[in-house]
C-alpha cells in the first residue's frame, strides 16, 4: 500500500534519487525547509521504508563488466516448493542483478551483467542451466543501453 506523502517530501525524494550524497544544508536550500525541518522529512521517509537504502552505483563497463544479457527461464513444474529452491538458489549467483517472477510464456526473466561472450558461456553452463527446476533457458544480450535509470518517477 503506498504511503501518503505531500511535495516536500516529493522534492526532497526526488533530488535524494539524483544525489543520495546532497548535504542536508543543500537539500533544505533546494526545497524550501530550514535545516531540521528537512532533516525530520528525510529520517521520517527512511523510518516509513520509502527510503530503501544510499547506495554507490558504478559504472558497469569500467569494473569490466562490459554485457547486459536478459535470461527467459521455464521451470519443469511451477509448483511452490520449486519456485521457491530457484529463487533461493539465484540469490547465490552475483552475476544475477535481478530476477522476477513473470506471467506468460516464460516464468521468470534474469538480468545478468558479464565481462564477454565467454564469461557468459561458465554462467550458462555451470549456473544457470543447472539452477533448480530449470526445464528451458533462453538469452538475450543487449546490443545497446537506450535508457536506464534508478530514479522512479514522482506525481
Amino acid at each position: 500500500m503506498p504511503i501518503k506523502i505531500d511535495n516536500f517530501d516529493k522534492q526532497i525524494l526526488s533530488i535524494l534519487q539524483r544525489d543520495g550524497r546532497i548535504s542536508n544544508v543543500e537539500l533544505a536550500d533546494a526545497v524550501h525547509l530550514s535545516e531540521s525541518a528537512c532533516l525530520r522529512r528525510v529520517r521520517a521517509l527512511e523510518d516509513d521504508g520509502l527510503i530503501d537504502s544510499f547506495v554507490a552505483l558504478l559504472d558497469q563497463k569500467k569494473v569490466g563488466l562490459t554485457d547486459t544479457v536478459f535470461v527467459h527461464i521455464v521451470l519443469k513444474r511451477e509448483e511452490k516448493s520449486e519456485l521457491v529452491a530457484f529463487e533461493e538458489a539465484v540469490k547465490n549467483i552475483p552475476e544475477i542483478l535481478e530476477c522476477y517472477l513473470m506471467t506468460g510464456e516464460f516464468d521468470y526473466l534474469l538480468h545478468l551483467v558479464v565481462a564477454n561472450m565467454a564469461d557468459f558461456e561458465r554462467l550458462h553452463n555451470e549456473s544457470l542451466t543447472q539452477l533448480p527446476g530449470v526445464s528451458r533457458v533462453n538469452s538475450s544480450f543487449a546490443i545497446r543501453t537506450v535508457q536506464k535509470t534508478t530514479e522512479l518517477p514522482l506525481s
